[in-house]
């Protein structure tokens, strides 16, 4: 099956439930993301839930979201779920995750020295040359990924300059009525395939130094087409990269500057408009 084709028939597997489209991944689980980004338009008051006359709201489902540095977050789910990105070996002082995700384009973000505690290693490449696949349930997170091509010498494979294709993987992670997007050593400006491949992402974790990943501008680009609500900078090594990113801002995007490297999301505080918020760390 052609390449755009066996996306869109996964995708629609991913959507409804259904496994034939992927013999990777026996049964994929429906993703809601996917689902409201297929939907038609709604505008509702986020602060809007159904209740039952006589019952309580359902208690607001919070995410915590820790910048460890380069481009890897800690993220904790509302059970308690622990997911480290672009996991090189190291997720905070002491912290096992139960979850980690790699990329392959540097070293520093990836590592074959796993933890024997951690339960779900999810490589963002096939190390056979295929396409990764992943569609993981964790207790309340829903994990899966969508690949991207890069620029080979990085530090894996030598061949300077060449396009290698999955080379990457853009994780989403569904958790808390959130779609959380970490888009990797992304290395182009994504396409209508990706897009409807990718869903809708309320949150998002790009990287912006300009140089090893894509141009800053194009990144800016980037995050006008995928319309997140919250953006988490990272891989911008210091204040003067991240300040020439925050410069391609224009008036589209609000920015924040967090006094910690943690944050508190959920569906209540995702702010109206999109905002750059920027957690310290480099």
């Amino acid at each position: 099956m052609p390449q755009t084709r066996r996306r869109a028939a996964f995708a629609l597997c991913l959507v409804l439930g259904l496994g034939a489209a992927a013999p990777a991944i026996a049964q994929p689980v429906a993703s809601r993301c996917l689902a409201v980004a297929q939907s038609a338009p709604k505008t509702l008051p986020v602060s809007y839930i159904p209740v039952q006359e006589g019952l309580a709201p359902p208690a607001v489902e919070e995410v915590a979201i820790r910048f460890v540095g380069h481009s890897t977050f800690l993220i904790t789910s509302p059970q308690g779920v622990t997911i480290a990105t672009d996991y090189n070996g190291y997720a905070g002082a002491g912290v096992v995750p139960r979850v980690v995700t790699m990329n392959r384009a540097h070293t520093s973000h990836w590592t074959d020295n796993i933890h024997p505690d951690i339960e779900h290693v999810l490589r963002g490449w096939d190390p056979a040359g295929g396409r990764a696949e992943h569609n993981v349930q964790v207790d309340d997170v829903l994990i899966r990924n969508v690949t991207t091509d890069i620029r080979g010498g990085f530090g894996f494979d030598g061949s300077v300059g060449v396009r290698v294709p999955d080379g990457n993987s853009i994780f989403i992670f569904e958790v808390g009525r959130l779609c959380i997007g970490h888009v990797g050593h992304l290395h182009h400006v994504l396409d209508t395939e990706d897009l409807a491949w990718i869903g809708q992402l309320d949150v998002v974790m790009v990287p912006v130094d300009g140089s090893y990943t894509m141009d800053q501008a194009a990144m800016v680009e980037t995050l006008e087409i995928v319309k997140a609500r919250l953006i988490l900078p990272m891989h911008y090594f210091g204040p003067t990269t991240l300040n020439r990113f925050l410069a391609h801002l224009g008036e589209t995007f609000d920015v924040e500057i967090n006094p910690s490297p943690e944050t508190i999301v959920s569906v209540a505080t995702l702010p109206p408009s999109p905002k750059v918020l920027v957690l310290p760390g480099y």
